[in-house]
């Protein structure tokens, strides 16, 4: 994760012109976990409160900044709306909406489950085709993992489906972070958030019955769930092996789980 900077170690321009965009800042949270940047908080200003993050310009997240101001415009209600941008002094800064909420509860039989789906299939319909013609194949970011005709598409992708990334205030959920978008198979993100289902303590063949209720998810060819799930197992034990962390042995004991229920079946049918 990066250095986490607080508001007072960013340049004074910088701050001056948050303030002529945002309103008198009156108060800062920094935001302790969650997003990869190098600064992250929610701002109280005299016109409302937004949640600010960036870094420097120059630094290993700027070009994911931009990348992810250009894509905010044409993302559905579902995420919060980019309200500004600060550039000044080597410095980024992206003013978004405020969202509310807290973090989905995925454990088996937690209600919140039927918003996660709702948002994945609402999110696969609206995103097809892609509305962000920028975005990278998921063929190339996965090259020499799976067979690119299994994974591509052009569905708008978010792919970083952590429940940190998810808000839920009420029956309204948002995802947030899209700095990671890529344009592949519409099931590629249910796919995804399924891994954590399991992580959360769901058997593998509860996690994809749940999985199933999204009509995209449910559309996929067999064998291309299948290949994705021995490509995401193989590209965790490759992050573990070279940067090993607590939170991804977790994940990838939950791959592998996934991935071996996939494999024995596909034997068993075989």
């Amino acid at each position: 994760m990066a250095h986490r900077h607080h508001w007072d170690e960013l340049p004074v321009a910088v701050r001056r012109d948050i303030a002529r965009q945002a309103g008198d800042v009156l108060r800062v949270d920094p935001v302790p976990d969650g997003a990869a940047c190098e600064f992250a908080a929610v701002v109280d200003t005299a016109y409302g409160r937004i949640f600010c993050k960036g870094g420097p310009v120059d630094g290993p997240k700027g070009w994911a900044y931009r990348r992810e101001a250009r894509i905010n415009p044409v993302l559905p209600d579902a995420v919060p709306r980019l309200r500004w941008t600060v550039e000044r002094d080597g410095w980024l800064l992206l003013g978004f909406a405020y969202a509310p909420g807290r973090y989905p509860r995925l454990e088996p039989g937690s209600p919140d489950l039927d918003a996660v789906v709702g948002l994945l299939s609402t999110l696969a319909r609206r995103l097809t085709p892609s509305p962000f013609v920028e975005a990278q194949p998921f063929t190339e970011r996965w090259r020499g993992l799976v067979d690119p005709e299994l994974v591509d598409g052009d569905t708008l992708l978010h792919t970083d489906m952590t429940p940190r990334n998810l808000l839920l205030d009420g029956d309204r959920l948002r995802l947030v972070d899209w700095s990671a978008p890529c344009r592949g198979a519409a099931w590629i993100d249910t796919a995804f958030m399924l891994v954590r289902l399991v992580r959360a303590g769901h058997d593998p063949v509860a996690a994809e019955r749940w999985a199933s209720r999204v009509p995209a998810f449910a559309d996929a060819r067999p064998d291309a769930v299948t290949a994705f799930s021995v490509a995401l197992a193989r590209l965790w034990e490759r992050r573990q092996h070279t940067s090993p962390a607590p939170h991804r042995g977790a994940l990838l004991d939950a791959a592998r789980r996934w991935r071996d229920h996939r494999e024995s079946r596909r034997l068993a049918s075989s």
